[in-house]
C-alpha cells in the first residue's frame, strides 16, 4: 500500500471498494504534524466490529495496539463499539487523532457525493427561475443567501451578526461578494448536504444528516418572525450560480476544532463532464481555522484576510462568489442605494421587530431586533461603502410606516392551520399633497414636482394603480406577491361612510405562516390570495392585541371614516366668485373651474392681491395673487385638494406676466416685505435711456433736409439705466437667466400711403464691442424720414417689456430732389391737328430719376420729316411747357399719320427725347361738290345724287363731330331737303327723296344750295336744277265692248248681269303726267293686278286685254271687281260692282219649319213650305193662288186626313200642315212633294208614343224568385226602359223612377229614386239586399206628368250568408277561479255566420281581446283597457277557425273584471262578443304588512308613556304578492319582537313588563294592536335604529309567510327624541316621494325596453322581407324608400291590372249562388284550364257534367233540388265511394315498375293533371278524379290509337282525348260525332277558363311582399319615432327636473339618515329588510308583463 500526494486519494488494495457486503474507508493520520499528507484506503468487512477494524488500522499504520490514539469522523464522533456500524459506512473518511479535540494539524479532503435529490425531477418544472416581473432579480438572488443565513442565527442568544461583503478591488484578487454570519455553522456532512439540490429540511433524514435534523416547526410568535426561511435546498445553490461561476462554503460548526471548505464551480464541472468522471463528487477540505495555504491563486489573494478572521470565531459560515457576472458588478456598482433600500424593505420586520421602523419607538436592541446586516463594498482607491440596514431609513416599509397616522390590524383564518395577520394602515392627505409614499417600482406620478408646468386639476389617486398589500412569509417579504384588495376594503358602489378617495390612501401588509406555499426562489406565492379570497375565510379585527369577532366590512368602514375626519387636512377656499372655463388649458381640462379670492391654509390666509413667492418652480415667481382656481362645479366655500393659484409676476414693469402655478408651490414660510424689497430692487435695474455717437462724422441733426443719396455716418450706441450705467441685458432674477438687450435701428419712409420700412437692423452687444451700426448711403427716395432706435428684447423682439416701452430715440428728417439731370414728356392733350397749336409739357429728374426744375434758359429745337414745326415759348418752374406748337403738312387720310417728333435741351446731360405723335387733318375750310357744272338736269319724281367733300387748310380731307352736309332745293312747294353726315370720313353722297313737282306739264327751273350749318367759316356751294315731266304712268281706264263700241266703266260703277254668267271683252289703257298714252310692256304688265282672278294671260295684258269676270249664282252676291297698277313712282287703282239677275225656272224647293220629329199619334208641330228656284236656287216668283190644285203630296203611312194646305201672297210659297202618320215602329218617313214637272222630298223622324209602361232590361223570367244571399250583390244590375203604349221605347229623359219595397227589405245604395236618361232609361246598379232569410217582392214604379206608371213586380229569395259574421262563441272553463297575478284559463273563441256555421279562414290578428275592472259607469270597455292578442295554434288544436287566448296574465289587483272579444269585420265595425264577468280573487298568502302603513316611530326610554310609545291603533293585515288582503279564514297569533341591526346586538330595547317579545290574536284575517309601549328605563344604545319584528304563527297554513319588520329611532333623551320624530317625519316623507320617482322612472325605463325590443323585432321582420324580395330581384335602395315602394307598388298594380284587363277565356254559364259554405258552385267554374285545346275537348268531354253544382252534403244538393223544384243537378261530395277514385300520383300506364315500358308520341298526360283549382283543392280533386278517372290527353288521334295499342298488351287503357277534338272510349270505339268535340264558339260558354297568367301571380306575390314590406317599413318607422321621441322625453327638461329632484331627495334622505345615526339602507342587515320583489321572484318578470302591471296600477 502507497500514500498518495496531496493532489489525490491514497491506492490501496481492494480500491474501488470491495466485493460485495465490504465498505471502502478513507483513513487521515493526524496525530502529528509529520503524519503523512494523504489518506489510507481500508476495506472493511460486512461483519467486521470495531476492535478488528482498530487492529487493521494499527497493523496498516505500524502502530502499537497498545498506542492511545482516537478514530473519528469528520464531524468529530469518536467510533466506538457502540456506534460502529452506525458510522463506519461505505465511502467514509475518519480521522486518526490523539483526542476527539485535536487540531488538525494539517488539513485533509474528505470524499463526498452530491447527487440531487429525486425532487430536482419531481418539482423541475414547478416554478420558473428568477422572473424579473420588470425588476433586477439580483437582489433576491442575495436575499436567498441572506435567509440561510438567518436560518444559522437562529438560535444565537447574542447579536445575529450577517455580513455581505463585496470585494471590487482588482490589487485583491478577481471581484467577490461573500455573505458571512455568525450562525451555528455546518459539520462536513451537513456541507455535503446542502450540495445536494433539492434537499429541503424536510427531506434530510436516513442517510443525510442535516443542520435541521430533528426539524420542529416553530411556535408561532408576531408576524411569523421565526427564521425558518431556508426551506427547500433549492434556493442557495440557485443563487450563487446566478451571481457568479464558482461558489466556496466555508463553514465552522459550534465547538467543533475544524473548518470546513467545499468548492463548486462550473468550470469544475465542465471538466469532469469532459473527462467522463462522476459530475456530482468532489472533496471537503477539512482544516483548522485560518488556515490559508491552500490559497495559492492570486485571483482570491482576498480570502487571505477572511480566512484570518475566523480564529476571533466560535462558529460561522462564510460563501464567497467568485466569477461574479460583469453586469452583475456594475449593478452593485451603480445602484448601491437601491438594491440595498430592498433589501432592508424585504427583511425589514427581522430588523426592525415585529411593529417596524417607527420614529416613535426607542431603538435599543433586544430579542426582537437583534439581527445586524451590513453590507460592504470595497473599491480601489476608494473609501469603503458600508451600510448597516438598520441605518436605512427611505425603504418602502418605513415610508409605510412614518407616513401613516393610524393603523387597523386584523386576522384571516383560512381552512386548515393556515393565520395571516394583517395591518392596513391610514397616510392622509395634508393640504397640498398626498402622504402616500411613492414606490420607484410605481410611480404614481406622471410629472416631476419641480416641472414649471405641472398644473393638475384633482390629485389623482395617492396608491395609484398599486395593490394594497404587500405580502410577507414568516416575516420575509416575498417580492412578487401582492393582494390588490378584499372586498370589503374595495371602494364602494356608491358613497360610504368615507369619501371615495380615502380608499386610496390606504396601505397594507399580510404577515402569513409557512403554511402557505411559496416558490423555491420565495419569489411568488402560490396559493395565498386564492385562500384568502375563499368564502370560508373568516377576518376578525384585532384590537388592543385581542382578536374580535365582528362585521370586518363595517369596522372597517368606520374606521376609515373616523380617519378622514381626524387626520385628513384640507385647503378653505373662501370668497367664491363664480364658474369659468379656461382655454388655454386642454380641451378635457378647461372646465369647469370655480374661482376664489382667498384660501385658509394651514392656519394661514392669502387674499387677492398679496404678495407671494414660489417654490419648486423654475425660476421662482415673485408676484401678487390675483385669484385662486379650483376644479369642478363648486358653490359657495369649500374644503378641497389641490387648486391652483394665479399669480401676477412683480414687478409688473419687469414682467408684465400671469402665472398659474398648484396652491403647493406657494412658499409659505417667506415674509411679504421680503418680496416687496425684492421688486422693488428690480425696478431700479431697469434700462432708461440711450446714448448715440458718430464716430466717422456725417451726423444726423434732427429736422436736418439734405438730398436724396447723401451718406448718414455709422452710429455707436450705449443703453444707460437711470443711474447712467451701461447694460445689455435686462435685470433678471437672481437665481435664473436674465433676457439679452439688442438695439433696433429702422430708418422710416413716411408716404401717403402709409409709412414704410426701408431700412432696419438689429445690433448685439459683443462683449467688447458697443452696439453698432454701419454707415448708410442708399436713402435717395424723397420724403420724410424718422430714424428711430429701439430697445428690444433678444429672441422675441419686443419693444415693451411687462406693459412698459423699453428706450428709444427718434430722429426725424426730409430728402429733397437734386438738379435737374434728364428729361421726359409729360401728359400731352392729344389729338394732334394740322395747324392747331398744342403743348409739349417737360419733366425734368435728377440722377436718382426724382422730379427737378428747370431753372436756367434754354433753347428747344424741334424736328419731324415732312412736317413745317413752330413753337410760341418754354416755360420753366415748376411746370415747363413748350408752348403753342403748330404743325402743317399732309396727312393722306382722316385718320392722321404718324410722326416723330424729335425735341432738343441743350446743355442736360440727356437733353434729346422722341415723342411720338399722330397727326390728325385740320379744321374744316372749305366744300368741294361733284359733278363740278353748274346747271343739273332731271326727270321730276327722280332724285339727284351729289358727291361732297370737306377740306382742311392743307387740302386734307377732315372730319370732325356733327359735321353735317345740308341741300335745300328752291323755286316750287314742298320740295326735299337733302342732308348727310360727313363726321366720320369727311366726304361723303349727300342725295335724298325725289323731287316731285304736282301737275306738271313742262320743263320748270330750281335752285339747289349746299353749306354746313356747323361750320359758318365754310362758304357754300349753289347749283341750277332744269326739272322734266315723268314718263311714268300717271292714271288708268277700263273698257267694256261690245260689238265695235267700247263703253267706259268708271270708278265705283255698279253693272247688271245674268247670275251665273260670263263678262267678256273687258280692256284698259294707261297715260304718264304729260297724258300721252302708255304702251304695255312686259315689265309694266307684272304690275297690273286684278282682284277677281289670281291668274292672268299676260299676253292678253299685252294687247290691254283684262281677265274675264265670273258672275256669282246667288242674286244675294254681289262681286266687287278692281284693277290696279303699282310700281315706284305710282300706285292707280278702277274698281266697279257686278250684281246678279234671276235666270228661268228650273227646281220644286221645300222646307221644313219646326221640328222634325212627329210623335207616334201625334201631328207634325210646324209647316212646311214650297217655293221654284232657277238652276242656282234663286227663288221665281212662280206660284198663284190656282197653284194649289197641281201640288201632290204622298208618303209611306201618311194620315192625309187632316192636310191643309195655304198659298203665300208675300213670300210667293205654298204652306203646307196638319202631317201625321199611322202607328206602328218608329223611324225616318220620306214626304213626296210635285208640281208640274217639279218635284222635291223631305225626311221627318216617327218617334214612339208618350210613355205608358215600364218594362225591366236583361232581367231573369219573373215567374220565379230570384235566389240571392244576404247582403249580397244581386247579379245584374236593375236596368228599367220607358214605353209607350206600342212598347216602343220612350226616350224621355228626366222621368223619376222609384223602386217599391217592404220596410224589412234593406238596399244598398239605399237611394232609391232615380231619373231617366236621354234613352228613357233609368239604371238602378247592381244592388245589395239585406234581409230575413224568406220571399221578398219589390217594384218599380214611374211618375209621368203627374202619372203613375207601375212597373213589374220582382221576387227575391234571400239566403242566408255562410261568410257573414254575426256573433262570436266563447268557450272556457266556467268553473274555473282567477287568482291575482295568475293565468286565465283557455278561451276558444269562433265566429259564428247567418248560417250558424263557423267562419273559416281568418286573420288571426283581427280576433282581440279586452280586459278592463267593473266601474260605476257601466260596462263599456273604457279607453285604456287591456287588449291581448289570440295565441298561436298548437298541433292538437281543433279545426280551422277556432282561436284560443291562453296564458293570459290575471290582474294583480282583486276585484270584479270584464272580458269581452271583439272582431275587427273592416277597419270602422268590430262584432263584438257577450261581456264575460269575472271575480279575482287574492293569491296565496305571502306577506304581513300593516292596513295603512304607520310613520316611523321615535322613542325614548323616559317615564312618559307617550313618549314610550311604539305603535298605536296598528291593524296587521296578511296580503298576497300582489298587496291584495288575503286569510280572512286564518287564525293564529302575532309575535312582536324588538331587534337591532346587528343580530350579536343584545343590549336591545325590551316592551312593558320587560319582556322581549308579546303576542297579539290574529282573527278574521287581522290582529289588531292598539298600543305597543317600551318599558321605561329600557336598555338600548343612545340614536339607534332597532326594529319591530312582527312574526306571524298561523298553524292552519304549510308556509312561512314574511314578518312586518317596523324600524323605530330609540334615544334616552327626550328632546333628542323630538328631534328625531321630526326627522323621522321627514324621513318617511322623502322616502314616498322617492318611490314615487323611481316607480316613473322604471316605468319609463321598461317602456323604452320593450319599444327598443320592438323596433328590433321590426327591424328583423324588415330585414327578412327585404331578404325576400331579392329573391324576386327587387332591390330596395337605403334612401328614399317610401316614394321608391309606392311608385313600385303603382307600377306592379299596373302590370297586373293591364295583365288581369287582357281577354282570356272564361266561363260565361251563370254560376249557382253559393246559399251556404257547403255548396261549392257548378263543376265548370271549379277548376281552369290553360291550353286552349285541352280546354276545348275537356270541356266538350265533361258537356254533361258542367251545369252540375257541387255540395259537401246531401242535405245541400236536396235543398237546391227543392228550391229549382228538380231542375238542377246537384252532386254531393258525401254520396261518393272514394276508394275507386284515382289516385293523383300514380303514374301513366307506359311507365311499368317505373321503367319506361315504351316511348309514347303525342305528349300523353292525365287529363286531370291540366286542372288547376283556384279554391277548394281537396274537395276538387274528389269530384274531378270521379269525373275523369284517369282519362289521358294527347296530341291527335293517331298518337292516341298508338298509345292504346301499345297499353292494352300490358293494362287496361283509358279513355283517351286528343289536343285535336277526338275522343277513344276505354272500351276501344271512336269516331263518329259523338267523339268528336265541335269548335269551341259553339259549346256557348260551357268551357273551363283560363287561369290567371303565370306573370300576374308572379306580379301578385311581389305585390304582396312589397305591401308587407311598406306595413313593416311603416311600422318600423313609427316605432322608431316613437322610441326616439320617448328618448326625447326622458332628456326633456321635465324628466332632467325630476330627475334632479330625486337626486335632492335622496341626498336629503341620506343627510336625515346620517342626522338620524341610521345605517344607510342598502349597508344594514339584509336579514332584517323587506326583500324586494326582484329577490322574491325567482326569475325576473318580462318587460311588457311589468309595464302592464304598471300600468294596472295607475288605473
Amino acid at each position: 500500500m502507497a500514500s498518495a500526494g496531496d493532489d489525490g486519494p491514497s491506492v490501496g488494495t481492494g480500491e474501488g471498494h470491495g466485493g460485495d457486503g465490504c465498505r471502502t474507508v478513507y483513513l487521515f493520520d493526524r496525530r502529528e504534524k509529520e503524519s503523512e499528507l494523504g489518506d489510507r484506503v481500508m476495506q472493511v468487512g460486512e461483519r467486521s466490529d470495531y476492535a478488528g477494524f482498530r487492529a487493521s488500522v494499527c497493523e496498516t499504520l505500524g502502530i502499537s495496539p497498545e498506542e492511545k490514539f482516537v478514530i473519528t469522523t469528520t464531524s468529530r464522533k469518536e467510533i466506538t463499539c457502540d456506534n460502529f456500524d452506525e458510522l463506519v459506512k461505505d465511502g467514509v473518511t475518519l480521522y486518526l487523532l490523539q483526542s476527539v479535540n485535536q487540531l488538525l494539524l494539517t488539513a485533509t479532503k474528505e470524499r463526498i457525493e452530491f447527487l440531487p435529490h429525486y425532487d430536482t425531477l419531481v418539482k423541475s418544472g414547478m416554478y420558473e427561475y428568477y422572473a424579473s416581473e420588470g425588476q433586477n432579480p439580483l437582489p433576491f438572488a442575495l436575499a436567498e443567501l441572506i435567509d440561510n443565513s438567518l436560518s444559522a442565527t437562529s438560535r444565537n442568544t447574542g447579536i445575529r451578526k450577517i455580513q455581505i461583503k463585496l470585494h471590487f478591488d482588482e490589487t485583491q484578487g478577481k471581484p467577490a461578494v461573500a455573505v458571512i454570519d455568525n450562525g451555528r455553522g455546518m459539520t462536513s456532512k451537513q456541507l455535503n448536504n446542502w450540495a445536494v439540490y433539492r434537499l429541503s429540511k424536510f427531506t434530510r433524514q436516513g442517510d443525510f444528516e442535516s443542520d435541521h435534523s430533528g426539524y420542529v416547526r416553530p411556535v408561532p410568535v408576531p408576524r411569523s418572525l421565526n427564521s425558518d426561511i431556508s426551506y427547500f435546498g433549492v434556493g442557495g445553490k440557485q443563487a450563487v450560480f446566478f451571481v457568479g461561476q464558482s461558489a466556496r462554503m466555508i463553514s465552522k460548526p459550534a465547538e467543533s476544532q475544524d473548518v470546513h471548505e467545499l468548492v463548486l464551480s462550473k468550470e469544475d464541472f465542465e471538466k469532469k463532464e469532459k473527462n467522463k468522471e462522476s459530475i456530482y463528487s468532489g472533496y471537503i477540505r477539512n482544516r483548522k481555522p485560518s488556515d490559508s495555504v491552500h490559497i495559492t491563486n492570486d485571483d482570491e489573494r482576498f480570502l487571505h484576510y477572511l480566512i484570518s478572521e475566523e480564529k476571533e470565531k466560535d462558529s460561522f459560515t462564510a460563501v464567497v462568489i467568485t466569477g461574479v457576472q460583469s453586469e452583475h458588478i456594475q449593478y452593485l456598482k451603480n445602484y448601491f442605494h437601491l438594491w440595498t433600500r430592498q433589501l432592508a424593505h424585504i427583511y425589514h420586520y427581522y430588523i426592525h421587530g415585529p411593529k417596524g421602523n417607527e420614529k416613535r419607538t426607542s431603538k435599543e436592541v433586544g430579542p426582537v431586533n437583534n439581527i445586524d446586516i451590513e453590507i460592504s463594498m470595497f473599491e480601489k482607491g476608494k473609501a469603503p461603502k458600508i451600510v448597516n440596514l438598520r441605518e436605512i431609513q427611505d425603504d418602502m416599509q418605513t415610508l409605510y410606516i412614518n407616513t401613516a397616522t393610524d393603523s387597523f390590524e386584523f386576522k384571516a383564518h383560512v381552512e386548515g392551520d393556515g393565520v395571516v395577520e394583517g395591518i392596513i394602515r391610514y397616510h392622509p392627505f395634508l393640504y397640498d399633497r398626498e402622504t402616500y409614499p411613492d414606490d420607484p417600482c410605481f410611480p404614481s406620478k406622471l410629472k416631476d414636482e419641480d416641472d414649471d408646468d405641472d398644473c393638475f386639476i384633482v390629485e389623482k389617486a395617492a396608491r395609484g394603480k398599486r395593490p394594497i398589500f404587500e405580502c410577507f412569509w414568516n416575516g420575509r417579504l416575498i417580492p412578487y406577491t401582492s393582494v390588490e384588495d378584499f372586498d370589503w376594503c374595495t371602494p364602494p358602489k356608491k358613497r360610504g361612510l368615507a369619501p371615495i378617495e380615502c380608499y386610496n390612501r390606504i396601505s397594507g401588509a399580510l404577515f402569513t405562516n409557512d403554511r402557505f406555499q411559496v416558490s423555491t426562489n420565495k419569489l411568488t406565492f402560490m396559493d395565498l390570495e386564492l385562500k384568502l379570497k375563499d368564502k370560508n375565510t373568516l377576518f376578525t379585527r384585532i384590537l388592543n392585541g385581542q382578536e374580535q369577532r365582528m362585521k370586518i366590512d363595517r369596522e372597517f368602514a368606520l374606521w376609515l371614516k373616523d380617519c378622514h375626519e381626524k387626520y385628513d387636512k384640507q385647503i378653505k377656499f373662501t370668497l367664491f366668485k363664480g364658474i369659468i372655463t379656461r382655454s388655454d388649458l386642454p380641451s378635457k381640462k378647461q372646465g369647469p373651474w370655480a374661482t376664489y379670492s382667498a384660501i385658509e391654509w394651514d392656519g394661514k390666509i392669502y387674499k387677492a392681491g398679496q404678495l407671494v413667492k414660489t417654490i419648486k418652480t423654475l425660476p421662482l415667481f415673485y408676484g401678487s395673487i390675483e385669484k385662486f382656481f379650483l376644479y369642478g362645479d363648486h358653490d359657495g366655500e369649500v374644503y378641497a385638494t389641490g387648486g391652483e393659484v394665479q399669480i401676477a409676476m412683480e414687478p409688473r414693469a419687469l414682467y408684465d406676466e400671469i402665472k398659474t402655478v398648484p396652491i403647493a408651490k406657494l412658499d409659505r414660510t417667506v415674509a411679504e416685505k421680503v418680496v416687496k424689497k425684492y421688486v422693488e430692487d428690480e425696478m431700479a435695474r431697469l434700462p432708461d435711456r440711450l446714448s448715440v455717437t458718430w464716430p466717422e462724422g456725417d451726423e444726423l441733426l434732427p429736422n436736418e433736409i439734405r438730398p436724396a443719396g447723401t451718406p448718414i455716418g455709422a452710429l455707436r450706441i450705449e443703453i444707460l439705466n437711470k443711474k447712467g450705467e451701461a447694460m445689455q441685458k435686462l435685470p433678471g432674477p437672481s437665481h435664473g437667466g436674465s433676457k439679452k438687450l439688442l438695439v433696433e435701428l429702422k430708418v422710416i419712409l413716411h408716404s401717403s400711403s402709409g409709412n414704410k420700412e426701408i431700412i432696419s437692423h438689429i445690433s448685439q452687444h459683443g462683449g467688447k464691442w458697443p452696439y453698432w451700426f454701419k454707415k448708410m448711403e442708399n436713402i435717395q427716395k424723397l420724403g420724410n424720414y424718422t430714424l428711430k432706435l429701439q430697445v428690444v428684447l433678444n429672441e422675441s423682439n419686443a419693444d415693451t417689456y411687462a406693459g412698459r416701452p423699453l428706450p428709444s430715440k427718434v430722429i426725424k428728417f426730409s430728402v429733397k430732389e437734386g438738379k435737374p439731370e434728364k428729361f421726359s414728356f409729360g401728359l400731352l392733350d392729344p389729338p394732334f391737328r394740322v395747324g392747331v397749336p398744342f403743348n409739349i409739357p417737360l419733366e425734368f429728374q435728377d440722377e436718382f430719376g426724382h422730379t427737378s426744375q428747370l431753372i436756367n434758359d434754354i433753347q428747344p429745337v424741334l424736328e419731324a420729316s415732312g412736317l413745317s414745326l413752330q413753337y410760341e415759348e418754354i416755360t420753366k418752374g415748376p411746370n415747363c411747357v413748350i408752348r403753342g406748337v403748330t404743325a402743317r403738312g399732309p396727312v393722306n387720310s382722316c385718320q392722321g399719320k404718324n410722326f416723330n417728333l424729335k425735341v432738343v435741351l441743350p446743355g442736360l446731360k440727356e437733353d434729346s427725347q422722341i415723342l411720338k405723335i399722330r397727326l390728325l387733318p385740320g379744321p374744316p375750310r372749305q366744300l368741294k361738290v361733284k359733278p363740278d357744272s353748274e346747271i343739273l338736269v332731271i326727270e321730276n319724281g327722280t332724285a339727284f345724287p351729289f358727291q361732297v367733300e370737306v377740306l382742311d387748310e392743307s387740302n386734307n380731307l377732315t372730319a370732325q363731330p356733327k359735321l353735317i352736309v345740308h341741300c335745300k332745293f328752291l323755286g316750287a312747294p314742298n320740295l326735299p331737303v337733302y342732308t348727310v353726315d360727313c363726321s366720320s370720313s369727311g366726304t361723303s353722297i349727300l342725295s335724298g327723296s325725289a323731287i316731285q313737282v304736282q301737275n306738271i306739264k313742262k320743263d320748270q327751273t330750281l335752285k339747289a344750295k349746299i353749306e354746313i350749318p356747323s361750320c359758318k367759316d365754310v362758304a357754300p356751294v349753289e347749283k341750277t336744277i332744269k326739272l322734266l315731266p315723268s314718263s311714268h304712268v300717271a292714271r288708268l281706264q277700263i273698257f267694256s265692248v261690245e260689238g265695235q263700241k267700247a263703253i267706259q266703266i268708271k270708278h265705283q260703277d255698279e253693272v247688271n248681269w245674268i247670275a251665273g254668267d260670263i263678262m267678256h271683252n273687258l280692256i284698259f289703257q294707261m297715260y304718264d303726267e304729260g297724258e300721252r298714252e302708255i304702251h304695255v310692256t312686259s315689265a309694266l304688265a307684272e304690275k297690273i293686278k286684278v282682284n277677281w282672278t289670281p291668274e292672268i294671260n299676260k299676253e292678253h295684258l299685252l294687247q290691254g286685254l283684262l281677265p274675264d269676270v265670273q258672275v256669282p249664282t246667288s242674286v244675294k252676291d254681289m262681286r266687287y271687281c278692281q284693277v290696279s297698277f303699282q310700281d315706284d313712282h305710282v300706285s292707280l287703282e278702277s274698281a266697279f260692282t257686278v250684281r246678279p239677275l234671276p235666270d228661268e225656272p228650273k227646281h220644286l224647293k221645300c222646307e221644313l219649319r219646326g221640328g222634325k220629329t212627329v210623335q207616334m199619334g201625334q201631328e207634325l208641330q210646324g209647316e212646311i213650305v214650297i217655293i221654284v228656284t232657277d238652276q242656282y236656287g234663286n227663288q221665281i216668283q212662280a206660284f198663284s193662288p190656282t197653284s194649289l190644285c197641281a201640288l201632290g203630296i204622298a208618303g209611306n203611312g201618311l194620315d192625309s186626313s187632316q192636310l191643309k194646305t195655304t198659298f203665300q201672297e208675300n213670300t210667293q210659297s205654298i204652306s203646307v200642315r196638319g202631317i201625321r202618320f199611322i202607328p206602328g215602329p218608329p223611324g225616318n218617313k220620306d214626304l213626296c212633294f210635285t208640281w208640274r214637272e217639279f218635284s222635291d222630298f223631305i225626311r221627318v223622324q216617327l218617334i214612339s208614343g208618350p210613355p205608358a209602361k215600364l218594362l225591366l232590361i236583361d232581367w231573369p223570367e219573373l215567374k220565379e224568385s230570384i235566389p240571392v244571399i244576404n247582403g249580397r250583390e244581386l247579379q245584374n244590375p236593375l236596368i228599367v226602359q220607358l214605353c209607350d203604349q206600342w212598347d216602343n221605347p220612350a226616350p224621355i229623359p228626366q222621368v223619376k223612377v222609384n223602386l217599391m219595397k217592404p220596410n224589412i227589405l234593406k238596399l244598398t245604395p239605399s237611394h232609391l229614386q232615380h231619373k231617366t236618361d236621354e234613352r228613357g232609361r233609368a239604371n238602378l246598379g247592381v244592388l245589395s239586399v239585406y234581409a230575413p232569410r224568406g220571399e221578398h217582392i219589390m217594384q218599380v214604379k214611374a211618375i209621368y206628368n203627374k202619372n203613375t206608371i207601375e212597373g213589374p213586380i220582382i221576387k227575391l229569395m234571400i239566403l242566408p250568408d255562410p261568410e257573414k259574421p254575426i256573433r262570436l262563441n266563447v268557450k272556457y272553463d266556467k268553473d274555473a277561479s282567477f287568482l291575482a297575478g295568475g293565468t286565465f284559463t283557455d278561451f276558444m273563441i269562433t265566429v259564428i255566420s247567418e248560417d250558424d256555421s263557423i267562419i273559416k279562414n281568418i286573420n288571426p290578428a283581427r280576433i282581440s281581446m279586452k280586459l278592463w275592472k267593473l266601474s260605476n259607469n257601466g260596462n263599456r270597455p273604457p279607453a285604456n283597457a287591456e287588449i291581448f292578442s289570440c295565441t298561436k295554434i298548437k298541433d292538437n288544436d281543433k279545426e280551422d277557425g277556432c282561436f284560443y287566448f291562453r296564458d293570459k296574465a290575471i290582474p294583480n289587483k282583486v276585484g270584479m273584471y270584464c272580458i269581452q272579444f271583439g272582431f275587427m269585420m273592416d277597419k270602422a265595425n268590430i262584432l263584438n262578443s257577450e261581456q264575460v264577468i269575472i271575480d279575482v280573487l287574492p293569491n296565496q298568502p305571502v306577506k304581513l304588512v300593516p292596513k295603512i302603513q304607520p310613520a316611523t316611530p321615535a322613542v325614548s326610554n323616559v317615564h312618559s308613556i307617550a313618549n314610550r310609545t311604539l305603535v298605536k291603533d296598528l291593524r296587521l293585515i296578511i296580503t298576497d304578492e300582489y298587496n291584495n288582503q288575503t286569510g280572512i279564514d286564518l287564525v293564529g297569533t302575532i309575535i312582536a319582537t324588538i331587534k337591532g341591526s346587528n343580530e350579536e346586538d343584545t343590549d336591545t330595547p325590551l316592551f312593558v313588563g320587560k319582556v322581549r317579545t308579546l303576542e297579539f290574536p290574529f282573527v278574521k284575517g287581522s290582529a289588531e294592536i292598539t298600543s305597543l309601549v317600551l318599558a321605561e328605563n329600557s336598555p338600548g344604545k343612545d340614536s339607534t335604529e332597532y326594529f319591530i319584528i312582527f312574526e306571524p304563527q298561523l298553524p292552519a297554513l304549510s308556509r312561512t309567510l314574511e314578518s312586518y319588520i317596523l324600524p323605530f329611532m330609540f334615544s334616552d333623551d327626550v328632546k333628542k327624541q323630538q328631534q328625531m320624530m321630526a326627522f323621522a317625519k321627514q324621513k318617511d316623507e322623502l322616502s314616498k316621494s322617492i318611490g314615487v320617482y323611481r316607480s316613473v322612472f322604471e316605468t319609463s325605463k321598461q317602456l323604452i325596453d320593450e319599444m327598443k325590443c320592438q323596433v328590433e323585432a321590426a327591424k328583423l321582420k324588415e330585414a327578412q322581407l327585404r331578404n325576400e324580395l331579392k329573391t324576386h330581384n327587387i332591390d330596395i335602395p337605403t334612401t328614399h324608400q317610401m316614394p321608391h315602394i309606392e311608385a313600385l307598388l303603382k307600377r306592379k298594380l299596373s302590370e297586373q291590372e293591364e295583365l288581369k284587363r287582357k281577354p282570356r277565356r272564361s266561363c260565361t254559364l251563370p254560376n249557382y249562388t253559393k246559399g251556404t259554405a257547403n255548396v261549392l258552385g257548378k263543376i265548370a267554374h271549379l277548376a281552369q284550364i290553360e291550353d286552349d285545346r285541352a280546354a276545348m275537348v275537356i270541356s266538350w268531354h265533361l258537356a254533361s257534367d258542367m251545369d252540375c253544382v257541387v255540395t259537401l252534403t246531401t242535405d245541400a244538393a236536396r235543398c237546391i233540388y227543392d228550391e229549382t223544384q228538380g231542375r238542377q243537378q246537384v252532386l254531393p261530395l258525401d254520396s261518393i265511394y272514394k276508394k275507386t277514385l284515382p289516385d293523383w300520383k300514380r303514374p301513366l300506364p307506359h311507365y311499368r315498375n317505373g321503367k319506361l315500358y315504351f316511348k309514347p308520341i303525342g305528349d300523353p298526360v292525365f287529363a286531370r293533371d291540366l286542372l288547376t283549382f283556384p279554391d277548394n283543392v281537396e274537395h276538387c280533386e274528389t269530384v274531378f278524379g270521379m269525373l275523369l278517372g284517369d282519362t289521358i290527353i294527347l296530341d291527335n288521334l293517331d298518337a292516341a290509337n298508338h298509345y292504346r295499342k301499345e297499353v292494352v298488351k300490358i293494362s287496361h287503357c283509358p279513355t283517351l282525348l286528343t289536343r285535336d277534338g277526338d275522343r277513344i272510349r276505354s272500351n276501344g270505339k271512336f269516331g263518329g260525332l259523338q267523339n268528336k268535340a265541335p269548335p269551341m264558339d259553339k259549346l256557348r260558354g260551357m268551357v273551363f277558363g283560363a287561369p290567371v297568367p303565370k306573370q300576374c301571380r308572379v306580379l301578385g306575390e311581389q305585390i304582396d311582399l312589397l305591401q308587407q314590406y311598406r306595413s313593416a317599413l311603416d311600422k318600423l318607422n313609427h316605432l322608431t319615432e316613437d322610441l326616439n321621441g320617448q328618448l326625447e322625453y326622458l332628456q326633456s327638461p321635465e324628466m332632467k327636473k325630476k330627475k334632479q329632484e330625486l337626486d335632492e331627495r335622496e341626498k336629503n334622505l341620506k343627510l336625515i339618515e346620517q342626522k338620524l345615526g341610521m345605517t344607510p339602507t342598502h349597508k344594514c342587515n339584509d336579514s332584517l329588510r323587506h326583500p324586494t320583489k326582484a329577490e322574491i321572484a325567482e326569475c325576473p318578470i318580462p318587460p311588457k308583463r311589468m309595464r302592464r302591471e304598471a300600468t294596472r296600477q295607475n288605473r
